[in-house]
């Protein structure tokens, strides 16, 4: 988790990249967890044909990358990636009413992950199974 933060991060903020978000306790610089959103476009080729019938003939759709979401071995079992999920797709939903977006992808990095991101009804995209998206019709419904 510490390895992103310390080398990479302030390199993605600066160039636009990316943006990181880090969840600590008040009064603390303890880390808890955090995430990167960044914008994607995604092909309509790659997802499910049932869900393509349903947007706009575009070439490009857009999207939000959750490119990582990380918590601390120390707050296993507190439910931080959830919260850090939350969080993040919160922020996904106000970028949508700004600049519109059809979904939010992640890329799981091992089964163990990708189990979690289907817990929240997240599905993998037809050829990959890694890579899982989260339609914004689903999001608007989580009361966020």
């Amino acid at each position: 988790m510490d390895q992103y933060l310390k080398t990479q991060a302030s390199q993605d903020i600066k160039k636009n990249v990316a943006v990181t978000y880090v969840l600590t306790p008040r009064d603390s610089e303890l880390i808890m967890g955090y995430y990167t959103l960044s914008s994607i476009g995604i092909f309509p080729g790659e997802l499910p044909e049932e869900l393509v019938k349903r947007l706009p003939r575009y070439p490009v759709l857009p999207g939000v990358l959750l490119g990582r979401l990380a918590r601390a071995k120390k707050f296993r079992g507190k439910d931080i990636g959830l919260y850090l999920l939350m969080d993040a797709l919160k922020r996904s939903l106000a970028v949508a009413n700004q600049i519109g977006i059809v979904a939010v992808i992640v890329d799981a990095k091992d089964e163990k992950a990708v189990a979690f991101y289907q817990d929240y009804g997240f599905m993998a995209f037809p050829d990959n199974d890694r890579r899982l998206f989260l339609p914004l019709s689903t999001i608007k419904k989580l009361d966020l």
